[in-house]
């Protein structure tokens, strides 16, 4: 046998893996737990970083305003250093609409080894527990909720006895650009953090989506949040992290109506949004970039490799092996696709888009070594290790 039939085996292998004994990471039924109605409501107060944010809060702030929530509920703003008016919009809004009460406020700049959004999240947090919440809900200004969101989030923690309870906000999927990578982000998320393992007691597997976290007061005070994560690159996985390190129980899944009204719509913008902290991802460790890149290449582009190679030599085990696990990968990646209501031709074109994503993650190594640092709204940080994972 060749080593093109031997690859192309191998990569068959590795799906057969993957679709069996990832915790059927492709499967989208991870939503929210069943739930009741707790007799008392307890307080909620929701914390919202925001930095350049007036072009999104129209569309985001007035759905948490408009929270239809039984119990004691406040937002917090915290405006970042904003040079857009963000601010002033959030209490316009505020007036106008009515709704939750709303404190717009601003924590100047960071000081050095913090995050600008994890600095505002400490002084939200700061001004909340003023306020004796039993929870928090962190989420971003790009974040639009359902009327019952809050409800239904503390419902579900109340419940199953939850300390932090997360959903992966549905991300805006209009442009062709959006459609081809942006289902395609949270399929890969949930192939290195499947869903179903992350809500059992104990487990390893531990992540969290920053775009909406509610998270119990006492255990944000026990596992020392934001303050032991103020370096992390990848926020919500650092706090989820640290919420399991303290003995917390954690969920995450997929969010119904929960949605980010940010839009990306260029490849420009999405390279930015991947390559800022996909070699942090990694640790920063050429080993694990290695690796990565081998992965990619034999579960995603040695199967499209195959097909051809073999269809143009005739020979046809090469083909029917790369036939195989090409239609293993874009039977995995249809769920997720009907998830976001994009047509399932976009199937067979994954392999595209993971190159893509190999690319990007290149990127981001070969910035990280270039001492770079990272531009994001206006601040740039000088540390490669300080990178925000906003927005």
């Amino acid at each position: 046998m060749s080593a093109i039939v031997w690859t192309a085996a191998v990569s068959v292998a590795v799906w057969c893996w993957l679709l069996l004994g990832q915790g059927f990471f492709w499967r989208t039924h991870v939503r929210l737990p069943p739930r009741r109605e707790p007799e008392v409501w307890p307080p909620v107060c929701v914390v919202v970083p925001a930095r350049d944010e007036a072009a999104v809060l129209p569309a985001s702030l007035p759905s948490l305003l408009a929270q239809d929530y039984p119990g004691r509920a406040e937002v917090f703003l915290v405006d970042d250093g904003s040079r857009d008016g963000t601010g002033e919009l959030a209490r316009a809004l505020s007036r106008r609409l009515g709704g939750l009460p709303l404190t717009v406020t601003s924590p100047g700049e960071p000081p050095e080894g913090w995050t600008g959004k994890l600095w505002a999240v400490r002084h939200g947090i700061a001004l909340a527990r003023a306020r004796d919440p039993e929870y928090l809900l962190l989420t971003d200004a790009d974040i639009a909720h359902a009327p019952d969101s809050l409800r239904s989030l503390v419902a579900a923690a109340r419940t199953g006895g939850f300390d932090l309870v997360s959903q992966m906000a549905r991300l805006r999927a209009e442009s062709p650009w959006e459609r081809l990578v942006v289902p395609a982000f949270v399929y890969f998320f949930a192939q290195l953090y499947p869903f179903r393992w992350i809500g059992r007691r104990g487990a390893r597997t531990t992540a969290a989506a920053g775009g909406c976290v509610l998270l119990r007061t006492d255990m944000a005070e026990r596992a020392r949040i934001p303050d032991a994560v103020r370096h992390a690159v990848i926020d919500d996985v650092a706090v989820a992290r640290a919420v399991r390190a303290s003995g917390g129980h954690l969920w995450l899944g997929l969010a119904d109506r929960v949605d980010s009204v940010r839009p990306y719509p260029g490849l420009g913008e999405l390279w930015r949004m991947v390559s800022r902290s996909a070699y942090a991802q990694l640790r920063h460790s050429p080993p694990l970039l290695l690796g990565t890149v081998v992965g990619l290449t034999l579960v995603y582009l040695v199967p499209p490799a195959a097909v051809v190679v073999g269809a143009a030599m005739g020979d046809t085990p090469t083909w029917v092996l790369g036939s195989v696990a090409w239609a293993m990968m874009a039977a995995t990646y249809m769920p997720m696709l009907r998830y976001y209501r994009q047509p399932l031709w976009l199937a067979p074109l994954l392999p595209f888009t993971a190159f893509l994503y190999l690319l990007m993650t290149l990127d981001s190594a070969v910035q990280h070594y270039r001492g770079r640092g990272a531009a994001w709204k206006g601040r740039t940080y000088a540390r490669p290790d300080a990178v925000p994972d906003e927005g």
